[in-house]
């Protein structure tokens, strides 16, 4: 890849890797099945999807039959809201902002800042950066443990171009590389960290890092294709490895990509499912050919090691550097590169909204929520219960009156006869339904608020922060107040979040700009500007940018309140504006705004035209005003005589300027 060099690997090295690869994921398999258990626990929980007791399934099998008469348990939200108030709270803050990243520099410096700002915003569109940190969001508020990785990569695109060879009228397809800061979101059921240093420091502490993902032969045939220089002979034994292959592997399982049971409606099995075509219409590979696979897990790992330990050999290989290798199956490397990035991180950032301390113990948001949910629930499903009692019915009868056929008729108004033993004698004998009493259901629904309102207090939220409307006689002072109180713990977790995740990560991003982006031009389209990108200019600014982003906006780093406030006083005071360049200090600061007012700006030509224009029209004034001829103040300055073009706003032609522009004062 662009932002690091390939390295080719001899059959010891490979196996050195691979046992390495083994032996961290072995030490793994008990921290990672059990991680594994919590995530899908707390899904279960967030999904509503806890109850799997018989009778519930039955009450969901009748009502999707059409039987609406069946009451199902019912799951009282509480996870969920909580979670998504949270994410809400985070993407408002960090998200929202056009672009995510914004960049300001030293007046000097200001041109580059917007080649920089545009590069970003460019990067995250096409990356889709907002949605996979919004998901971030939410697996960290889910697990406490959420993962993004942070690298710049090459892709394969297509560029349309018109070859008149062929057609004026038709755009051609032209194959390019692309090349750019990639932020993608990682799954946690199937990334793996160095656990024996704090989740949010592996990313500068930690050993390795990496993640497993489930691909399809022509998502892996079209990956290994873009890459700059595969292991050629690990190709083949990789496409024709299949799913488990490595014995090891399927043993411990820790190491296979796991796929969550959480909606009993959908089977894990759907996931992997896949259709080898040539099977499907009766073919046969041809046998010199691969031999594909339906599907392969593909894994991306990261490590620090010392390169001699593993028999490679390059420069400085006792000293600890960054490798990247791609598994096949666990068992087959195609892939192996040294990251030559300037920052030296592990480019796997780790965020964890809840930290006090205790590391990967800390319960998260959801893990708070999940046994208020219960309570409330099993309060409410003790008036579905009652509920039940009092439409069912309860009863005692006689046998030998009534059939039991009879008295458990699902037919509302089916008629029972009674047997010939009851002939002559008192039906009421025959049968006796339990009195049914419903003394709690009131009490039950106001212990559910409680109980609420304790996960609410346990979690920082309130109800109006969830977007529920609240009855009241509140103030809008004293409505404000409330909120900001509320809205405490969101900001300190957004505090966190921009030290655990977004600093190291808008460092990686500008590093790897400076030091892997070309020359290209790029669209702006927050300043609606094609931007000229300039790699040695950005590389000479590096040490004068700041990256801001939502919670440290642009306006923050430049504090721009006090500085409006510092132009209006350069404005008004005369001996100020006198010692400085108000115009360009103006200027500056409507770029670090966003706005484009350079095309505004006066020429020097046109300056010193209208100086000296008004200079004349004074004396002008003075002559007539003293009876004076006003011959004696000299010619009216002209536009040419000063090198300016009022039509466009720029030096006039040489032929046209004047051979002299000194201008005659008063004698």
């Amino acid at each position: 890849m662009a932002a690091s060099t390939a390295v080719p690997l001899s059959k010891k090295s490979q196996r050195a890797f691979l046992e390495y690869y083994r032996s961290l994921q072995s030490l793994q398999n008990v921290t990672r099945d059990t991680s594994r258990s919590r995530y899908e626990r707390i899904d279960r929980e967030y999904q509503r999807e806890t109850d799997l007791t018989e009778a519930q399934q039955r009450a969901k099998a009748a009502n999707r039959s059409g039987d609406a008469d069946r009451l199902q348990n019912m799951t009282v939200p509480v996870v969920m809201p909580q979670v998504e108030s949270a994410v809400v709270h985070q993407t408002s803050v960090f998200l929202t902002g056009q672009p995510i990243f914004g960049v300001v520099a030293a007046p000097q410096f200001i041109d580059e800042a917007l080649q920089l700002e545009t590069i970003f915003e460019d990067n995250s569109i096409r990356g889709g950066w907002a949605r996979e940190l919004m998901m971030f969001f939410r697996d960290g508020f889910k697990y406490n443990f959420s993962a993004v990785e942070v690298d710049w990569g090459q892709e394969v695109t297509q560029a349309i171009v018109t070859d008149v060879t062929k057609s004026v009228t038709q755009g051609v397809a032209k194959e390019i590389i692309w090349s750019g800061n990639r932020v993608r979101r990682l799954d946690p059921y199937n990334t793996f960290v160095d656990t024996r240093v704090p989740a949010t420091e592996v990313y500068k502490d930690g050993e390795f890092a990496g993640y497993t993902e489930f691909v399809s032969r022509i998502k892996l045939k079209s990956f290994i294709a873009e890459l700059p220089d595969q292991i050629t002979a690990n190709i083949k034994p990789a496409f024709e490895s299949g799913l488990g292959s490595y014995t090891g592997a399927k043993d411990a399982g820790a190491m296979n990509y796991y796929i969550p049971s959480v909606n009993p409606d959908v089977s894990e099995d759907d996931y992997k499912a896949g259709t080898n075509w040539i099977s499907w219409a009766c073919l046969k590979d041809d046998k010199e050919g691969i031999q594909y696979k339906d599907g392969y897990e593909l894994t991306t790992l990261y490590c620090k090691v010392l390169p001699s330990e593993f028999e490679v050999k390059i420069p400085k290989s006792n000293t600890p550097q960054i490798f990247k290798l791609y598994f096949v199956n666990h068992e087959h490397i195609i892939y192996s590169e040294l990251q030559t990035n300037a920052h030296n991180y592990l480019p796997i950032l780790v965020g964890s909204p809840q930290e006090d301390g205790l590391s990967y113990q800390t319960k998260s948001l959801a893990d708070n929520g999940a046994p208020f949910q219960a309570l409330a629930s099993g309060l409410m499903n003790a008036n579905i219960a009652s509920r039940r009692r009092s439409i069912t019915d309860r009863v005692l009868y006689d046998p030998s009156r009534i059939s039991e056929a009879h008295i458990n008729s699902a037919n509302p108004s089916a008629k029972i006869p009674v047997r010939p033993a009851a002939y002559g004698k008192q039906i009421s004998d025959a049968v006796y339904q339990f009195p049914y009493r419903e003394d709690q259901a009131g009490q039950n629904m106001q212990q559910i608020s409680t109980v609420l309102g304790l996960a609410n207090t346990l979690n920082g939220q309130n109800q109006a922060s969830q977007g529920q409307f609240v009855k009241g006689n509140k103030t809008l002072h004293e409505f404000e107040s409330v909120m900001q109180n509320a809205n405490g713990r969101d900001q300190l977790t957004s505090i966190l979040l921009e030290y655990q995740v977004f600093i190291p990560m808008k460092l990686i991003l500008k590093l790897n700009t400076l030091q892997f982006q070309g020359g290209t031009t790029v669209y702006n389209r927050d300043k609606d500007v094609s931007v000229e990108i300039d790699p040695v200019k950005l590389r000479t600014a590096v040490l004068e940018f700041r990256v801001s982003d939502g919670l440290v906006p642009a306006s923050k780093l430049l504090n721009s309140d006090s500085f409006a406030t510092a132009l209006q006083v350069f404005g008004s005071s005369p001996q100020i504006a006198a010692e400085y360049n108000v115009g360009q200090l103006f200027s500056y600061f409507m770029k670090t705004q966003g706005a484009k007012i350079t095309e505004f700006e006066k020429s020097p030509e046109q300056v010193a035209y209208e100086q000296a224009m008004s200079s004349w029209q004074g004396l002008m004034q003075l002559s007539i005003e003293k009876g004076a001829d006003p011959k004696a103040v000299g010619p009216q300055p002209l536009p040419k005589d000063y090198n300016y073009n009022p039509q466009n706003n720029k030096p006039a032609p040489k032929e046209q300027q004047a051979p002299n522009t000194q201008q005659q004062g008063l004698t």
